[in-house]
């Protein structure tokens, strides 16, 4: 087979599913009251952090993930960085984050002064493999007083943060035996699956705390936006009040009892943020739909294959992606390049961030198969209006 060809076979494929060209990787979808809540919110003037929809909005996004609390910020990193907070990150730490996943995860890590511990990832969900973690962690840890050491650095490893890439949910149950076991807290980057369950329970909503992100590519958008997610109501209580400039409650001082951040999301970001979670599960009904699609129409191709969501769970389907088998890896490029000339938005994975210059020196364990997998990963265009 010649990269043509194949080319020629994904283009195709694309045009059965997604119809003529243009078609972008991820557009939102305004259909409900997104133009009637935010006009609401403009004509009380309430726009910034103070007013209904900012409530409203935590609420129903608590009962729609089955999370007790949710604390709605200004975008799914200022969640990271807060939940890292939450969980006693320090600097000069260590947490271990999935090297396949999204810069903001490093990032919120480095927010903290601690520092990125790069783990691979298993080829079926994309998600943190705890085999490979575990045989990591019983060759280079130690347990002192009760705290994970990195024997390599001599520095604590301090938390797990888990990443469902694309909307699959990871092996939570497995990663969580490995936090307990290794005195790691758990703290979920969710920022993708919203919509996605791991067996009865929404992702996010597994590890003491979970975030995710509304950015205007995610399932729902409120333009810029994230939330954390937990069912402990002291750090519910204390993620909101760091999260508004720790401000004490008082109907006119301004007294600050700590170092805070003004985090919280704006009125009018959660009205539109309200009028999309009415429609969540039209958008993941098509999203699962255009999956089958592109299921059916790349069938007959051969050498590679489509994502899909791991046993026992449901994914949103945030992204689709195909993987090349490893006998094609070098074809990716030009597929991708072929089917954007075409009009087709797709895209490679990320860099994978142990080959990021700022993160170059920090620690990994062996990260065979996630260096495999992207470079055969292509995320295909995923808009819930394509069904």
């Amino acid at each position: 087979m010649n990269t043509n060809s194949l080319s020629a076979q994904i283009i195709n494929a694309l045009h059965s599913v997604c119809g003529e060209a243009p078609v972008s990787l991820h557009d939102p979808v305004f259909k409900g009251n997104e133009w009637n809540y935010v006009k609401n919110c403009l004509d009380s003037t309430f726009v910034s952090s103070v007013g209904e929809y900012v409530n409203r909005f935590e609420v129903n996004l608590a009962k729609y993930t089955g999370s007790k609390y949710a604390v709605a910020v200004v975008n799914g990193t200022a969640a990271l960085h807060i939940a890292l907070i939450m969980a006693g990150v320090k600097p000069d730490d260590e947490v271990l984050i999935p090297t396949l996943t999204f810069v903001a995860t490093a990032n919120a890590v480095c927010y903290c002064g601690a520092i990125p511990h790069f783990v691979d990832i298993k080829e079926q969900n994309l998600g943190i493999d705890p085999t490979s973690l575990r045989i990591w962690l019983e060759n280079i840890s130690e347990q002192q007083n009760g705290i994970c050491i990195n024997k390599l650095t001599g520095r604590t490893i301090r938390a797990l943060l888990p990443m469902h890439a694309f909307g699959h949910p990871c092996a939570m149950n497995e990663l969580k035996k490995i936090a307990i076991e290794y005195n790691l807290f758990m703290v979920e980057d969710a920022a993708e699956s919203l919509g996605s369950w791991y067996g009865n329970k929404h992702t996010g909503t597994i590890g003491e705390i979970g975030i995710l992100s509304f950015n205007g590519n995610k399932i729902i958008t409120t333009g810029g936006g994230g939330a954390i997610l937990t069912n402990d109501s002291e750090l519910a209580g204390r993620a909101k009040h760091i999260t508004t400039t720790a401000k004490k409650p008082h109907k006119w001082a301004f007294e600050h009892d700590e170092v805070g951040f003004n985090y919280r999301m704006p009125n009018i970001n959660a009205a539109l943020g309200c009028a999309q979670l009415e429609g969540i599960s039209g958008f993941v009904k098509s999203k699962r739909k255009l999956f089958v699609r592109y299921k059916t129409a790349f069938s007959e191709i051969p050498l590679l294959r489509l994502i899909a969501e791991p046993i026992g769970c449901k994914s949103n389907y945030w992204l689709q992606t195909i993987l090349l088998d490893r006998s094609i890896e070098n074809y990716r490029d030009s597929i991708i390049e072929d089917t954007n000339n075409a009009g087709f938005k797709t895209r490679p994975s990320w860099i994978l961030m142990h080959h990021l210059k700022q993160f170059v020196n920090c620690p990994k364990a062996p990260l065979a198969v996630a260096e495999s997998v992207s470079k055969r990963l292509i995320n295909l265009p995923s808009s819930a209006n394509l069904v």
